[in-house]
């Protein structure tokens, strides 16, 4: 029988809240449907600093061992912006992701059209608006060699962007398979014109594109690409990109939908998949009940789909969000009147279920 074992780390500031959102979402799937999944808790990131000196601890480390997937808040805030750098919250993250070696971050945009106002670009940008990101995660200049100096009587500082065959190769070969079961097009969004590490990119993926002569290949660099994402962002189904562009470029996609915090992501590899909603911590809004968990409530519907292969459960779970902006209903980030809370909004996407 396969292993239905969540570790559910709910991190820092408005985590804690849009992860109970999603596992009461959870619980609701698993009686309905007659699943049964088994949950772990542990710490990560500000949290983790506070209890255990550390944004990654051991025990956090080693029930990993024992889980399918892994359901993330996020982590982060001002209190430990003076923490030593090796120790910041976001440290905690990078370790994780290392550590269960999912390299390829899939973060979907796809425009609901009950929310079509909410989005800053006219509608008749947004008509059939339906593309996927997919990210290399664990590997250039967030995790390439770095350092601080002094030269020449100068601050000086450097991060190296750095990437190895196999890390592209590996993440380029499942932009392709994901291609083909969508519309079959892929964009490898890059800097070649300026960039070593981009023209090996550009070799790479031409090179794996002759055995996927079905999908229509195209390359943008990055800049261009920011720009034709607000110009022309239904030219787009299978973005392809490295680490930072890609962190950059799924932000400016969660503006096209309307919220941040629309926008689930899945994390995958060879074994445990990490499931997350994109947006951060937002310590500012924490514990007042208005922040959008709806995210992280489509982050569970990834996690059934790509970890445990329960298409429809998870359909359920989009299909309920889905009706749920149909009849109206908003969080304070998606209506300036009229709004209800996290748990309110939660409870209509139980109901409809």
């Amino acid at each position: 029988m396969q292993n239905k074992k969540i570790l559910v780390l709910k991190g820092d500031g408005v985590g804690p809240e849009v992860v109970d959102s999603a596992l009461m979402v959870l619980e609701t799937v698993a009686e309905r449907s007659g699943l049964s999944f088994e949950l772990d808790f542990s710490e990560i990131g500000g949290i983790a600093i506070d209890k255990f000196g550390n944004p990654f601890p051991e025990v956090t480390r080693n029930k990993l061992k024992h889980a399918s997937a892994v359901l993330l808040g996020a982590v982060g805030g001002p209190e430990w912006d003076q923490v030593e750098p090796a120790l910041r919250p976001e440290q905690g993250l990078l370790a994780l992701r290392k550590t269960l070696g999912v390299f390829a971050n899939l973060r979907p945009c796809k425009i609901y059209s009950a929310l079509i106002d909410n989005s800053p670009l006219k509608p008749k940008y947004l008509d059939n608006v339906d593309f996927v990101i997919i990210r290399e995660l664990v590997g250039g200049i967030y995790f390439g060699k770095r350092d601080t100096f002094v030269q020449d009587g100068l601050r000086t500082a450097y991060d190296e962007e750095r990437y190895n065959e196999l890390e592209i190769s590996r993440i380029a070969t499942y932009a392709f398979e994901t291609a083909m079961q969508r519309k079959r097009k892929l964009t490898l969004v890059d800097k070649a014109n300026v960039l070593d590490s981009s023209k090996l990119w550009r070799e790479i993926v031409a090179e794996i594109a002759v055995d996927y002569p079905e999908v229509d290949l195209d390359y943008l660099y990055v800049d261009n690409a920011a720009m034709q994402l607000i110009r022309e962002p239904k030219r787009f189904d299978v973005i392809l990109t490295n680490n930072i562009f890609g962190d950059i470029l799924s932000d400016e996609a969660s503006q096209i939908s309307g919220s941040i915090g629309l926008l689930p992501s899945a994390s995958l590899g060879e074994t445990i998949g990490l499931y997350e909603p994109i947006h951060g911590s937002a310590p500012d809004i924490a514990g007042k009940n208005i922040v959008n968990p709806l995210a992280a409530i489509l982050s569970v519907a990834m996690l059934l789909r790509y970890s445990f292969s329960l298409i429809k459960e998870a359909e359920q779970i989009e299909t309920a969000v889905n009706q749920v902006l149909q009849d109206g209903f908003r969080t304070q980030d998606l209506a300036l009147e009229g709004f209800i809370g996290t748990e309110e909004i939660t409870l209509e996407v139980i109901k409809r279920l």
